[in-house]
């Protein structure tokens, strides 16, 4: 059975839906629910722009993700999200930062360019207006991508050239520092603490032989404070550790703090999270600790698929299936997908357990969260509502347009997802960031399912139906993100609190995934219904206290929740039938959801 949104009756469920997010407020007790996007690009990404947004810049970007209407960069109609977000990052890519937006409108001009490099510039210029003429952008951008490589073989060649590698187009540092200049005061103006976070960030674009290493950085700093730093890119190291090193540096400098939140694990050819660094040395104590301090979450969700598990690995998860996308960021060629352990953060969070175990540091103890990486400028994570990943694939007769040859992604590959739901002392940037390094975040596919996570003593009482009882949570609970240590404990329950988005569709089941290792270092998985709905259009809220079944005490594991709407309907279906086709080749229905970060026992 598929939900239709429009078809919901929501008079009837008007008062219990109120209690039930009076409820899960509660839980946080002075703490703030707020939603985001840690990952949007604007007209300064250089794929952004080669591929139609040639007008949505960084205010386009505030604007739309306040609730303003704002015009569409390639078909130009008047566009606005349905419910405003509480923050946002505009994340433009590192490498080349507003150097395509210049020499597409002013060739090798004004940037400082010796002759050969002014001469690139312009040769790059007449392709791109060539292929816009000839509406062959995308293929445009496809010839751009890597080879595919062994990506360790591939980082050591490209180690000081990024992409710059074979490239035409020139360094601009000239154009890079303006465009950050820019980025940076725009999210000032913006930026209105107790109404409205616009937080300064940037992506790190490491996709070396195809794999992707990407990480979008996020600051609490100023604009003052980020004029002090140019962004680390690709082009000045492909490998994640020196990022980190930058950003060391960089705290030490500005007085500023950074985050650095990897995605796209999906696509990485397991290498985002291995069991040795890029450059081929096991995971030691060090590593491990300074991967946890600068990567304390990472993005499970977004327009690039899912990367909570895929059913290669998790056979026996009946959910495992959810938006995958097959399709890595290189060059299309013979390299079949496959999915590795190194690819999903479930296995990511079961291979921590067992470098910890190790070397006494787990490096992938990792919060979730959900972001777009829209290159619209507009962060549309509704599916009634979606503008594309490129702003060429926005509407639905251009959605069947390939990034290459007939193997390739299109517009209805793409997910409408996702959002950072943030557990926050204030809605600012200080408080948005304490949120993000003590974890206590989760992920959601779109809708605005309100989630909390505790837990709790095996002795602790708790009615999950009295508001009052909330209270005792944030004395005795510890909340997601966190760790609970075993000191004899023999049990302990998960208080689960869980509420629909009042503009969607009900609640299905609420699920309690764990993962362990036992004694002999093995780790193994089980995934748990906690509770189900009985209803066919599923209920407004799902509330439980919950214990493992299988609990022991000698072994350290970790649960997340994950809680499933019932279905309704996708994108390119809603696609199809404007168009009146009988099929886009996608699932004419999807199981949205919301995915918390863990909480892990030692």
């Amino acid at each position: 059975m598929i939900f239709d949104n429009g078809s919901l009756s929501r008079a009837v469920r008007r008062l219990t839906l109120a209690s039930a997010l009076a409820l899960v407020a509660n839980t946080a007790l002075a703490k703030e629910l707020l939603w985001g996007d840690t990952h949007l690009h604007t007209s300064y990404s250089f794929d952004a722009y080669t591929n139609g947004n040639r007008s949505a810049d960084p205010s386009t970007a505030y604007r739309y993700a306040m609730g303003e209407p704002v015009i569409h960069p390639f078909h130009r109609a008047r566009v606005q999200i349905h419910t405003p977000l509480d923050f946002l990052v505009v994340s433009d890519h590192a490498e080349f930062m507003g150097v395509i937006k210049h020499v597409y409108e002013s060739g090798g001009s004004n940037a400082n360019l010796s002759w050969s490099d002014w001469l690139g510039a312009e040769i790059t210029a007449w392709l791109l207006r060539r292929s816009v003429e000839n509406d062959t952008s995308l293929q445009f951008f496809g010839a751009l991508l890597p080879e595919h490589s062994d990506a360790r073989d591939a980082a050591k060649i490209m180690e000081g050239k990024g992409y710059s590698t074979g490239s035409l187009m020139p360094d601009m540092p000239v154009v890079r520092t303006t465009a950050w200049d820019s980025i940076s005061a725009i999210a000032d103006r913006y930026n209105k603490p107790g109404e409205f976070t616009a937080l300064i960030g940037w992506e790190w674009t490491g996709t070396p032989g195809g794999a992707n290493l990407h990480r979008v950085v996020v600051s609490d700093a100023n604009a003052g404070q980020a004029s002090k730093i140019t962004p680390f890119s690709f082009n000045d190291s492909p490998f994640p550790e020196d990022l980190w090193q930058f950003l060391d540096a960089s705290e030490r400098e500005i007085g500023a703090r950074f985050v650095s939140i990897p995605h796209n694990s999906n696509l990485s050819k397991g290498w985002m999270f291995d069991t040795t660094s890029l450059r081929g040395a096991p995971i030691d104590a060090e590593y491990a600790q300074k991967r946890a301090r600068w990567e304390p979450i990472a993005e499970i969700t977004q327009i690039k698929g899912d990367s909570e598990t895929h059913p290669d690995l998790s056979p026996d998860d009946a959910f495992a299936d959810y938006e995958e996308y097959p399709h890595y960021l290189a060059k299309i060629g013979d390299v079949e997908y496959k999915a590795t352990e190194g690819d999903y953060l479930r296995s990511a969070l079961k291979r921590g357990l067992a470098i910890e175990a190790q070397v006494g540091v787990n490096p992938y103890r990792l919060g979730f969260i959900g972001s777009t990486d829209s290159h619209t400028g507009l962060s549309s994570a509704e599916e009634d509502n979606f503008h594309g990943k490129m702003a060429l694939d926005s509407v639905p007769e251009r959605k069947q347009a390939m990034w290459g040859d007939d193997a390739g992604p299109n517009g209805w590959s793409m997910s409408a997802a996702g959002l950072a739901a943030v557990w926050a002392e204030s809605n600012t940037r200080e408080a948005i960031i304490d949120a993000f390094k003590r974890k206590e975040v989760y992920a959601s596919t779109g809708p605005r399912i309100a989630l909390q996570v505790y837990a709790l003593g095996a002795d602790a009482e708790l009615d999950v139906r009295k508001v009052s009882a909330t209270a005792k949570l944030a004395i005795d609970g510890v909340p997601m993100g966190a760790s609970i240590a075993g000191d004899g404990r023999s049990q302990f329950r998960l208080a689960v609190f869980a509420s629909q988005d009042p503009k969607d569709a009900g609640l299905q089941r609420l699920q309690v995934v764990k993962g362990w290792i036992d004694a002999q270092g093995e780790t193994h998985e089980q995934v748990y219904d906690a509770l189900v709905s009985e209803t066919p259009g599923g209920a407004p809220y799902l509330n439980t206290l919950w214990q493992d079944p299988d609990f022991d005490e000698s072994q350290t594991s970790f649960y997340y929740v994950r809680v499933l709407q019932v279905p309704t309907r996708r994108h390119s279906n809603l696609d199809a039938r404007a168009l009146q086709v009988r099929s886009t080749g996608h699932p004419d229905a999807i199981q949205e959801r919301a995915y918390s970060s863990p909480i892990w026992y030692r």
